[in-house]
């Protein structure tokens, strides 16, 4: 079999396991988040004793496009001179499954804790700007007249809907 044949075949094998693992996805993996698991089985099999289960999701960021300029009649400048830029990313996730002493009874041996990544969509701040000329005045020959400069600030947005399901119960 020739290099590029084997090549070829291990590109063709390597898309088609990266097409299954996608395919396998968990619904918050859409969102960009990186699941981290907590490993306390060795600690749990050595000691004779059921700990809890902890893993949690940290999102990874990922930046938008920013909004160009707009064009406004009669001013000089554009009425975005720094544009807002959005940044898209979540809320980390955690998950908890943690025994209880039998406090509260014998139906309620065991605490579980979810809260899933949640989307977050940011922008940050924008500056808006106006030249202290006007545009060109045909009454005055196409010289421009004086108004006062104008500066404002766009202040940043941030957007969010976290939740969290806790419970109480036997075996969880």
């Amino acid at each position: 079999m020739k290099s590029t044949t084997r090549g070829t075949l291990a590109a063709v094998i390597t898309c088609v396991a990266a097409a299954a693992v996608a395919a396998s996805a968990t619904p918050a993996a859409a969102i960009g988040t990186v699941p981290v698991p907590v490993p306390l089985d060795g600690v749990e099999k050595s000691l004779n004793v059921e700990l809890p289960e902890i893993g949690g999701e940290i999102p990874l960021p990922t930046p938008g496009a920013p909004e160009g300029p707009r064009f406004v009649e009669g001013r000089l400048l554009p009425e975005r001179v720094v544009p807002q830029l959005p940044v898209a990313a979540g809320l980390p996730g955690v998950g908890l499954r943690a025994p209880l002493p039998e406090v509260l009874g014998a139906d309620f041996d065991h605490l579980g804790l979810d809260a899933p990544a949640s989307d977050v969509r940011t922008l940050g701040p924008g500056l808006t700007l106006d030249a202290p000329l006007t545009a060109p005045n045909p009454d005055r020959f196409g010289l421009p007249d004086l108004q006062q400069p104008r500066a404002g600030v766009l202040t940043p947005v941030l957007q969010a809907v976290p939740g969290a399901d806790l419970g109480l119960g036997k075996g969880l």
